[in-house]
């Protein structure tokens, strides 16, 4: 009987204890933050009456499905960037947002470009760093070791030619939009060719530089039977040459187009080729003429053997564009990575004398030791607890002018001045030191400049828009968080007037695009793969060079890419607008309030923002606004 009453004993506490662990089993999990917010609408979201707000959580319960977070992977160069260094708090200013990076430049989903962006980022702030040091040790020893720091408007050679003919022109800090490259020659045609290249930069450490731009000529031959053509290409390391445009060409070359101007002058060789398959022996006073013909004749090839040319190659918005004797000949969009900004010098070989290399509007940086009104330019601070708004401006390395011409323009609105609105440049690290040391002066003397740590790639432009959220909810939290570039001109009281009248939370506010399409064109500047975005059309998004989203938008978009929980996409204003439709999916309320008085390409009368505009009409707009009090555009 007692060890039938022992068994039963046992068996009933086996049952407790199975008991009590289901139980323990169903309690709920521990919730991530990002878990918890999409579960429960902000108080803000629930001044709807109590139908709309179980309408809402109805729908957020729907979608709130457990999500699995993006691994993260180890990326060549990170730890480099986020070694401690010897900076004082005042110099650690430029990298407030650097911290809360690192987390999304090791996703393993990370944006092309992203791994090598790193790791050069990393060779680059290694160099800035000793450069920085080495500065500080000369002050205390008084000694100079910064001479012939600042970055040239024009350099010139004169009869310069290196080893094996091939004349060097060394660009101290890079190309920027309307720099021009100037060469007079005179084409040999015994070599058959010649070349022009432009070499990008290289850092301590990396193999041969790419090559931004190779603009090879190939000279009619001995029996007039060779076409002429010229060939434009890029190479790097790692992919090698890329696709070949040649001129003349045989397809659509007339038809697409890079700044409004086509790949090829269409009458190139046109007349010779035809005045050639006319006759079997072309006779000798023909061969005299195409030899001493004019580069600017009405069809003829523009390098002749024998006969000097003057040709410029200048930077234009959306690539190369070379003109010789006045008459554009071709044009070359800029391919993904090799991009003006970073090109270090021109090289010329081949069958070519030249005469002199010429280059200027290049990138000229301050002495801000002599910038009489720094004090007046300089970021004012910001007091208050919370900005009405953040401006983010999206900026290059060397683009030093367009900086200072809207610290003179615009960022001079009383809104700006008080710090009611703060305004901060976003730049990526740039692979030329000489470029990144007078950035970092700059940020030092403003302290309106933040850096990233990644080299400043156009496929990375993304990662600024998330770090621009990340500064206006986590650093210098604002009311609402407006991104822009440094060739737009904004006018910021107008901005702050049309808010006013705007819902203060889901909010996308500026030239929104409701109808549009991913471009499927490889050779597109935008072109997007089916893997990256498998649907025929995108969400409403609105145009980059200006828009304006809420605070509740911002901490969205923070909290998801800190949990992983949403897609990376390297367009960044239609990225926005993806990010935007998964908030509104979510089950919050989003409201887009379009304005065509954002103009993304040019400038017109009553403009909020008007975009392409360089230093000189940013200038010219703000004195204009000054004098008529109007919103005028500068022809």
């Amino acid at each position: 009987m007692k060890k039938w009453f022992g068994g039963m004993f046992v068996l009933a506490l086996v049952m407790i204890l199975v008991l009590r662990y289901s139980l323990m089993g169903i309690q709920p999990k521990k919730q991530s933050a990002y878990s918890f917010f999409k579960n429960h609408p902000a108080k803000e979201s629930q001044k709807k009456d109590s139908g709309s707000i179980r309408s809402s959580e109805m729908q957020v319960k729907k979608v709130a499905k457990p999500s699995i977070k993006t691994p993260l992977v180890n990326i060549e160069g990170l730890s480099d960037l986020y070694a401690s260094k010897n900076l004082s708090e005042k110099e650690s200013k430029a990298l407030l947002v650097w911290a809360h990076l690192r987390t999304l430049l090791s996703r393993s989903d990370a944006l092309p470009g992203t791994a090598e962006g790193v790791k050069e980022a990393s060779m680059a702030w290694n160099d800035l760093s000793s450069t920085i040091e080495k500065e500080r040790s000369s002050k205390y020893s008084n000694t100079n070791s910064s001479k012939d720091r600042n970055c040239p408007y024009s350099v010139s050679t004169l009869d310069q030619t290196a080893l094996n003919g091939v004349v060097i022109l060394e660009i101290p800090c890079g190309l920027v939009e309307d720099s021009s490259i100037t060469l007079v020659g005179i084409p040999d045609g015994h070599h058959g060719s010649f070349q022009i290249e432009l070499v990008g930069s290289q850092l301590s450490g990396e193999p041969t530089p790419p090559i931004i731009l190779h603009f090879n000529v190939s000279l009619p031959g001995d029996n007039m039977t060779e076409e002429p053509f010229i060939v434009q290409n890029t190479w790097t390391s790692e992919a090698g040459w890329g696709k070949e445009e040649k001129c003349p060409a045989h397809r659509s070359a007339n038809i697409v187009k890079v700044d409004g101007l086509v790949l090829c002058n269409e009458q190139i060789v046109r007349s010779t080729v035809e005045e050639n398959s006319n006759v079997s022996h072309p006779s000798s006073d023909m061969l005299n003429s195409v030899s001493r013909g004019s580069a600017h004749g009405s069809a003829s090839f523009p390098f002749v053997e024998g006969n000097p040319f003057t040709a410029t190659l200048w930077v234009g918005i959306e690539g190369f564009h070379m003109t010789v004797s006045g008459r554009h000949e071709t044009s070359f969009a800029y391919r993904e990575k090799l991009e003006p900004w970073s090109v270090s010098r021109v090289k010329v070989a081949g069958g070519l004398d030249l005469l002199s290399a010429f280059a200027k509007g290049l990138p000229v940086s301050e002495d801000n030791d002599l910038v009489i009104d720094v004090e007046h330019l300089k970021a004012p601070s910001v007091s208050r607890k919370r900005c009405v708004m953040l401006v983010g401006v999206f900026s290059t390395g060397n683009n030093f002018e367009r900086r200072m011409a809207l610290r003179r323009s615009w960022m001079q609105y009383e809104a700006v001045r008080s710090g009611d609105v703060a305004v901060r440049f976003f730049v990526g690290l740039h692979k030329n030191n000489q470029v990144n040391f007078e950035l970092w002066r700059e940020a030092q003397a403003y302290g309106d400049v933040q850096l990233m740590p990644f080299v400043d790639y156009y496929s990375l432009i993304a990662l600024k828009t998330i770090a621009i959220c990340i500064l206006g909810t986590k650093v210098l939290p604002a009311k609402y968080i407006m991104k822009t570039d440094d060739d737009a001109f904004v006018r910021i009281d107008e901005v702050l007037s049309s808010l006013k009248g705007k819902a203060a939370n889901g909010l996308l506010y500026g030239l929104i695009s409701f109808e549009s399409a991913p471009h499927r064109d490889k050779d597109s500047k935008w072109y997007i793969s089916t893997e990256e975005w498998p649907h025929a059309s995108y969400p409403p998004w609105a145009h980059g060079p200006g828009y304006i989203i809420s605070r509740d938008i911002a901490k969205f978009i923070v909290r998801g890419h800190q949990e992983r929980g949403l897609k990376l996409f390297k367009l960044e204003d239609v990225a926005m607008g993806i990010w935007i439709e998964q908030y509104k999916k979510n089950g919050q309320e989003v409201h887009y309030i379009n304005d065509d008085r954002f103009f993304n390409a040019g400038c017109e009368q009553g403009y909020v923002l008007a975009h392409y505009q360089g230093p000189r009409k940013v200038l010219c707009l703000w004195e204009m606004l000054q004098k008529e009090h109007r919103a005028i555009c500068c022809e």
